[in-house]
């Protein structure tokens, strides 16, 4: 398993993805967003953060740009957790993507907020191949979401 990570900065931390968190957790999204919940795999505690979940046909899927970051190792240990949009919350079971079922799923994330995450990804856009995806698949965490309530 890849030990990519890209760690935010302190104005993503303090100031976008507060703001972000802020209005999603006052039921306004921003292109999607939503506030992920996860169980800590050692604290047990509720952790949170922005993400922007994704829809490819018909599915949901969560994308970790920055890599193996703490909420994909305690959403490995959890195998699931709660999305956020004010006062709505949707339980969820989550599965991890397989590296090579990953090239369609990072494109079409990539065709929607490449604006905002594409550095992460290394060069790679959506008019990237499928041989360039799957060279980056490895570091960009992947999983289903199956809303269980």
């Amino acid at each position: 398993m890849s030990t990519h990570v890209i760690k935010p900065g302190w104005f993503t931390v303090n100031v976008f993805n507060r703001f972000v968190a802020w209005l999603t957790r006052r039921g306004i999204s921003v292109w999607g967003s939503r506030v992920l919940a996860v169980r800590g795999r050692k604290s047990g505690q509720w952790r949170t953060t922005p993400v922007n979940p994704l829809t490819v046909d018909g599915q949901q899927y969560l994308v970790a740009p920055r890599g193996h970051v703490q909420w994909t190792h305690n959403m490995r240990a959890a195998g699931g957790g709660q999305l956020r949009l004010g006062k709505r919350v949707e339980n969820f079971t989550a599965v991890e993507v397989a590296d090579d079922d990953k090239p369609p799923l990072l494109r079409a994330y990539l065709k929607r907020w490449k604006a905002e995450v594409g550095v992460f990804f290394k060069g790679v856009g959506p008019g990237s191949s499928d041989a360039e995806l799957r060279r980056i698949a490895p570091d960009h965490p992947v999983f289903r979401i199956t809303i269980t309530d």
